[in-house]
């Protein structure tokens, strides 16, 4: 597929409005990259409507040259449209997540590495899942056949950005619906002049006339969620709406419900397992969903994920088969019909309809899933799974006082949100644990591995920094021992940190079994790789390169020049995390190096 320079968004069947962009923006658009900019925030813009024949149906895609599957088109029109059980009359903003089929087509992405390398793991880019964000408007209107318009605008990314999309799509999709396609074609040629998000900074975002104000996460930001802080680089006329978080739900209206067992659902997230939540709508479908997946932070989650899953998808099949143990999956669906589907799955979370009074909802209550066997079920947590740890009963009665005083909810969903993490983080320090035969005392910094700096378990199994020497291989990162571990709790767990009792030894066992220790110990392992190679880096930068060369052949030489020109490369993509001296000093070794051999080798190493 050719990407056409100055190619504005157009229909799908032909040209989109009466007129294609102006020569204006056609000429500050780079030929070389059309819609890079847009790209770095969506995938693509869809419009997705009800047709009496075909039913859901995709009118439009911008940009036009995206191109989606068959399959992908055919997801996004059963994902954007609630399941046919679902009254949903009005506005409703959902999320979804669906497998991005074939590979990457898109003839403008950029490099996701630089804001990957910057970004918290939870906040990186998906690499092989859209996430879709969705306005979907149901009103009746006797000009159409069946009474009812039924259209959904619907953004498309890689970024888990659900706060600023379903803003972006608050303040576009009313003005689209009686406007339709001229305003959409103006909203997207606006994102095209947006900065890339880039981890670290306060970005000022213009779209129709409102500036949004966001903080872009950093891994080096603290986990305490802050507004961001007035950008002064320009006068904004209007003042801008600044957005508190790109990402971040209300937790305490997600988690009304359920309250009384937030601490055992956060259990099975942390665990992987296979959770089905059956709620009365998308919108609480999805948010329950990614609350529930954004409640282990800051650890990934590392399983599947869908906030919004319907009979029609793709992997209705692949996802509900009965051959084999359900996934390590959380879904989100709304059709009954899921309740007999998935009768065999070990964990079914039903949500009754949302109460609006300021009052506490009544509580799902617990029960076993002998008890899920008719499509009337009652509200409820269908679970034979019994929680390791106590519940925390002064966190519940904060949370009771402050429906009671009339605590705003943003401070309610702050307390949750800090009882989670500091939860989390209780349960991660133990693995690593300070204190580590000495590795600081020897010249290793454990807080220099990347956004980590109380992981001195892991820390303990770099090698010493004296046995990295120059001109050898550096020795192996040492294997992590289970038992190694689990001995250790005794002296060193999270009752260090954490005033909850209960089975923590038999939470770290299963949790070894689950998805999310492999993710969380293969992005360590990844770091510290990475830290062994740029300390051998800068010990051979250290060393003297003339004092080596003088007994080695020209083989040895050439093969030094190749290794470190790899090192280079990778260091200045980001992949190694070393200073910029070091960098300059390992290049004019290089340079050293080649100048020492003769001309024919100078030659093919530097051709001209």
């Amino acid at each position: 597929m050719e990407a056409r320079a100055g190619a504005g968004p157009r229909r799908a069947g032909g040209v989109l409005g009466a007129a294609g962009p102006s020569s204006a923006n056609r000429a500050t658009r780079t030929p070389a990259a059309p819609w890079a900019r847009f790209s770095a925030w969506l995938e693509c813009v869809c419009v997705v409507t009800f047709d009496l024949e075909l039913g859901q149906a995709l009118e439009l895609v911008y940009p036009s040259d995206f191109q989606l599957t068959d399959k992908e088109k055919s997801s996004i029109c059963y994902l954007s449209f609630p399941d046919s059980h679902s009254g949903c009359l009005g506005d409703t903003q959902f999320s979804f997540r669906m497998r991005q089929c074939g590979g990457q087509r898109s003839p403008w992405h950029a490099d996701d590495r630089p804001y990957n390398g910057g970004a918290p793991v939870a906040l990186q880019r998906e690499p092989a899942h859209y996430l879709g964000y969705v306005y979907f408007r149901q009103v009746k209107d006797s000009s159409v056949k069946r009474g009812y318009f039924q259209k959904s605008l619907v953004l498309v990314s890689r970024l888990p950005f659900v706060r600023l999309f379903q803003s972006l799509l608050s303040l576009i999709a009313p003005e689209y619906f009686d406007k339709l396609a001229p305003c959409l074609e103006a909203v997207c040629n606006e994102i095209d002049q947006w900065p890339a998000p880039v981890p670290g900074q306060t970005l000022n975002l213009p779209v129709m006339g409102v500036v949004i104000q966001v903080h872009i996460p950093s891994r080096v930001d603290k986990l305490e969620s802050k507004p961001p802080k007035p950008c002064d680089q320009e006068n904004l006329l209007p003042a801008p709406v600044i957005l508190s978080s790109v990402h971040e739900l209300d937790l305490f209206r997600c988690f009304q419900p359920v309250l009384t067992h937030v601490q055992m659902l956060w259990e099975l997230m942390l665990l992987g397992e296979p959770l089905v939540v059956l709620a009365p709508s998308p919108d609480v479908s999805s948010e329950m969903v990614l609350a529930l997946t954004s409640c282990l932070q800051p650890l990934k989650f590392c399983c599947d994920f869908r906030p919004y899953f319907t009979i029609h998808d793709s992997e209705f099949k692949e996802l509900t088969t009965r051959t084999q143990a359900p996934p390590n999956v959380v879904l989100g669906v709304t059709n009954p019909f899921f309740i007999k589907t998935l009768q065999h799955w070990p964990h079914v979370l039903r949500i009754g309809e949302p109460k609006m009074s300021g009052d506490l909802p009544k509580q799902v209550k617990l029960k076993k899933p002998s008890r899920l066997k008719t499509v009337d079920t009652k509200p409820g947590l269908y679970t034979s799974y019994t929680a390791h740890l106590h519940r925390d009963k002064a966190l519940l009665k904060r949370l009771l006082k402050g429906v009671q005083k009339k605590r705003p909810w943003d401070m309610q969903s702050a307390l949750l949100r800090r009882h989670l993490l500091e939860l989390t983080q209780s349960f991660i320090i133990p693995l690593v644990r300070p204190g580590q035969e000495g590795r600081a005392a020897e010249g290793y910094d454990p807080g220099s591995l990347p956004s980590h700096p109380q992981e001195h378990y892991m820390a303990s199994l770099m090698p010493l920094q004296k046995s990295i020497t120059p001109w050898k291989t550096p020795p192996q990162i040492r294997p992590f021992h289970q038992e190694d571990f689990l001995q250790s709790l005794e002296h060193a767990g999270p009752q260090l940190t954490c005033i909850l009792k209960g089975d923590w030894l038999g939470l770290y066992r299963r949790f070894f079994k689950s998805p999310h220790f492999d993710g969380w110990y293969r992005q360590r392992h990844k770091e510290m790789a990475q830290r062994l190679e740029a300390l051998h880096l800068e010990a051979i930068c250290e060393a003297s390169i003339e004092t080596w060369m003088q007994d080695k052949s020209e083989v040895e030489v050439v093969d030094l020049v190749l290794k470190l020109r790899e090192k280079l490369v990778r260091a200045q993509s980001h992949q190694l995390p070393v200073k910029e001296v070091t960098l300059q000093r390992a290049q004019l070794y290089i340079e050293t190096v080649i100048g020492s051999l003769p001309k024919d080798l100078q030659a093919v190493l530097c051709p001209p």
